[in-house]
């Protein structure tokens, strides 16, 4: 519990620091160090999560699906608070009707019967989405290892991603009731990494080909990031083309 505390000062300290910069333009304030940490993600992406990717696309399609779909659901834990504070109700009842049907009919969500039902999917909202739709500014850019890009409202918006979390936070309780048995915290980041791989296996050949037509690929992913996520808080009414279909 002390370790939430921790992340809830974190949170307040950051949202007074960038409040006065309501509907600013990122700016690259960190640019020597977010390159230092691109190219080391960049290099542990070649050792570690390309050839991890390799080896899941592999998989027959039915497990990738059940996969990507019990993941899916899974952040629908996330999306739908936000839908609501983003005064977006109509989603938030729809979303809410998909994660039911397929937790329950379509088998902790490995199934998805609620699209043959009509419940349409909607776009992933997130907390930094959340603070970008009540005015916050981007603040810098960031690079974070391991992480990969995000701005200073995003890595605010990730903190609140998992803590607000009520998956994580269920697994927080089993590890405490198992008496220091990290089983709890192994099952929220063991779907986590789920749930990457499987964004990582879709997208191979994207990034090889982004790699090789980039003259500065770190420019490249920067401005990528960066259309992305004005895509999804605004709504789709960016003026920038959607180009990619989504940064984890």
């Amino acid at each position: 519990m002390k370790k939430n505390y921790l992340f809830i000062i974190a949170i307040t300290f950051l949202l007074n620091l960038f409040s006065s910069m309501a509907y600013s333009k990122p700016k690259d304030c960190f640019e020597t160090v977010n390159r230092a940490f691109f190219s080391f993600n960049m290099g542990l992406d070649k050792v570690v999560f390309k050839p991890i990717a390799k080896g899941y696309s592999y998989l027959p399609n039915p497990v990738k699906k059940g996969v990507k779909n019990a993941t899916n659901n899974v952040s629908y834990l996330v999306q739908i608070p936000n839908q609501f504070l983003q005064g977006k109700f109509k989603q938030g009842v729809n979303d809410t009707g998909r994660f039911l049907m397929n937790t329950t009919v379509g088998i902790l969500g490995l199934f998805d019967p609620a699209s043959k039902l009509g419940f349409e999917k909607n776009e992933n909202e997130d907390y930094g989405q959340t603070l970008g739709s009540w005015g916050v500014g981007h603040g810098c850019y960031i690079v974070l290892p391991v992480l990969g890009p995000a701005t200073l409202r995003d890595t605010v918006g990730k903190v609140g991603n998992m803590l607000l979390d009520p998956f994580y936070l269920s697994t927080v309780g089993d590890k405490e009731m198992l008496l220091g048995n990290n089983l709890g915290d192994g099952t929220y980041w063991g779907e986590t990494a789920l749930d990457k791989t499987n964004w990582r296996a879709e997208n191979i050949s994207t990034l090889d080909d982004l790699e090789k037509n980039s003259v500065d690929l770190y420019a490249s992913v920067r401005s990528l990031y960066l259309q992305r996520r004005d895509y999804l808080t605004q709504d789709g009414s960016s003026n920038d083309e959607e180009e990619w279909k989504d940064f984890k």
